[in-house]
């Protein structure tokens, strides 16, 4: 097995730790050593018996250096795109409005159902494919713009299809058919919802990791998503939720009754959710880029003094962020969160994986995927300035994918 040296490091995240002068040692596609340059060991049990040997050296001419980035939420599966209704937004038509004319997620639903599947799947490779260039070499990926139980499951299919190809970055998905009710069945939301819990042990044997539901005044009511979000947990699906509504509805609070894996986006909420969650050390993921949107801002450094966990996405979607920059993604949560650059960097990496139950990454230790970003700078300050840093390399268990 290949063992690879990355040497002269000037500035490496760990994840935990910031390092000054470091080194690492890649044995096949984990992390066999990290430290200091200076402490590099001369051999390793198992691994290398005299580090002269190694059959590759990569220096890192003073770079900086940190785990791949991990989005925690974001929705690639779709055809289509909406931007006739986000102009109609910007000049100020209201929702209703852009529904009257054709607008809204049902629109989306309408052309992702219409795509052949090799159509709907070169889009979502390319997607992908701009996510792992830019540093992120873990991606939450839902689905929820088929509404189908066929539909659904062939969207989880195409995803764990896609993970396997080069070039791709892993793959957590998860199971959205309770994004939204569709169309054929209008007056009937709780039909929908006995229908998508009865999908959900397909979608676990189909290779979803997770279910999520939208937890909103208009969409799924706390019932709902209690449902089924413990039928889903029933079946082995780790359990997120869009928390979106305003406290009195009562998702956040249902969320770290449930000790759900992650609840999401929080763009309403008060000190007893936020106390709630700190409670049960529910993870908490949030998106820059989509409370800009709807001008709504999480309570992130409360959630954070309180020692919440939190983890970052950037919640690419056809109607509201098309970025796929996590390194956006951090940039605007030190600006708009109130963030410092390591509690950015520490969200999108340590943070993320938590949220979506990871262990393997998130952070560069022994043991752990050798899934590292050299980026376009030496100091991690760069993220702040950058508003969305390039990367010059990027591993995904130590093979090269730029």
């Amino acid at each position: 097995m290949t063992v690879r040296l990355l040497t002269n490091i000037g500035r490496l995240w760990t994840g935990t730790d910031l390092l000054s002068n470091a080194a690492m040692l890649v044995h096949h596609d984990r992390i066999a050593w990290v430290g200091p340059a200076a402490n590099l060991p001369q051999s390793l049990p198992g691994v290398i018996d005299d580090i002269v040997d190694v059959d590759e050296v990569d220096n890192l001419g003073g770079g900086l250096v940190t785990p791949g980035l991990i989005d925690a939420h974001c929705h690639p599966v779709y055809a289509g795109n909406r931007y006739a209704e986000v102009a109609m937004r910007a000049s100020g038509a209201s929702k209703s409005e852009i529904t009257g004319a054709g607008g809204g997620v049902a629109s989306t639903v309408t052309v992702t159902r219409g795509t052949d599947p090799w159509t709907l799947c070169n889009a979502v490779r390319e997607r992908l494919r701009h996510w792992v260039l830019s540093g992120c070499t873990t991606v939450e990926a839902k689905t929820g713009y088929h509404l189908t139980r066929d539909g659904e499951l062939s969207d989880v299919r195409l995803l764990r299809a896609l993970e396997e190809e080069p070039g791709m970055p892993r793959l957590q998905v998860t199971f959205f058919a309770a994004h939204a009710v569709p169309p054929e069945y209008f007056g009937r939301p709780h039909d929908y919802v006995d229908a998508v819990a009865s999908w959900l042990s397909d979608a676990a044997q189909a290779g979803a990791h997770g279910v999520d539901v939208y937890c909103d005044n208009q969409q799924f009511t706390p019932d709902d998503a209690a449902r089924l979000l413990a039928t889903g947990r029933g079946v082995g699906l780790a359990t997120h939720m869009h928390a979106c509504a305003k406290p009195r509805h009562g998702a956040v609070r249902m969320g770290a009754d449930m000790q759900c894996s992650s609840v999401d986006l929080l763009h309403e909420t008060d000190e007893d959710d936020v106390l709630a969650l700190a409670k049960t050390s529910t993870p908490v993921v949030v998106c820059p880029t989509t409370s800009l949107h709807e001008r709504r801002t999480p309570p992130v450094r409360q959630l954070l003094d309180h020692g919440v966990p939190v983890g970052l996405g950037t919640d690419h979607n056809p109607g509201q962020s098309g970025t796929m920059s996590l390194p956006l993604a951090i940039s605007m949560a030190v600006s708009m969160f109130n963030m410092s650059v390591l509690e950015a960097l520490r969200a999108a990496t340590v943070g993320s994986a938590y949220a979506l139950g990871l262990t393997d990454r998130g952070f560069l230790a022994p043991g752990h995927y050798a899934d590292i970003v050299q980026w376009d700078a030496d100091h991690e300050g760069a993220f702040a300035w950058s508003y969305g840093l390039n990367t010059i390399r990027v591993w995904r268990g130590g093979e090269t994918i730029r």
